[in-house]
């Protein structure tokens, strides 16, 4: 069966690719989610009169964890436009650690809650920190399948120099990056949005 997407000179789609059209709906989805989220905790919180939690500093942290994150996905489109193969598996590497890190690293500021006696039952607001910190947190998780699936690929494909320039000039392996890119850096996005609305939140009790 032939490809319906048809690509310029350059490799970029000239028709609406079904994967645009797939992130855009997924993406509208989460946001539409996490709003609702943070509405329903904002309308919640002045409703019922309940305290905000202050958060761990360790979620300050992991902002710019997960900032850093965003930078090597950038090395990583970068080295991929420049045929940069070394470059290019080592920043897709450099984004899975630092994804590891920000689990594990909230993971530990999950378990300062804890240990300052704010378990998920808690309160209300407290029960809202822990969903939407961990639906954000699931969503990290479902991304790193696709970096390491894009590490594979390239080891196995990436082992002459005939296979490499084929691999580099994909149109559609190019687009899957962009758009895997487009997904961590909203991700990252949405995160420091949430630290802000709660610190906020927080700041104006």
């Amino acid at each position: 069966m032939s490809n319906p997407v048809q690509y310029d000179h350059k490799g970029r789609p000239t028709t609406l690719h079904p994967y645009n059209i797939f992130l855009t709906l997924l993406l509208a989805g989460i946001t539409m989610l996490f709003l609702a989220l943070s509405a329903s905790y904002l309308y919640t919180r002045i409703q019922m009169k309940i305290p905000p939690i202050e958060l761990p500093p360790l979620f300050i942290v992991n902002t710019l964890i997960l900032v850093t994150s965003s930078y090597t996905m950038k090395m990583a489109n970068d080295a991929y436009k420049s045929d940069n193969t070394e470059k290019y598996i080592q920043a897709l590497i450099y984004t899975i650690i630092l994804s590891l890190i920000f689990m594990l690293s909230q993971g530990v500021a999950w378990a300062m809650l804890f240990k300052n006696n704010i378990p998920i039952a808690y309160s209300t607001t407290a029960s809202y920190l822990y969903v939407i910190s961990f639906l954000h947190f699931a969503h990290v998780i479902a991304g790193i399948p696709f970096l390491l699936l894009f590490i594979k690929t390239a080891k196995t494909r990436m082992k002459e120099p005939v296979s490499v320039l084929v691999y580099f000039s994909d149109p559609e392996k190019r687009l899957k990056l962009k758009l895997l890119t487009a997904y961590w850096h909203f991700l990252d996005i949405l995160w420091v949005y949430l630290v802000v609305f709660f610190y906020l939140n927080y700041l104006i009790s």
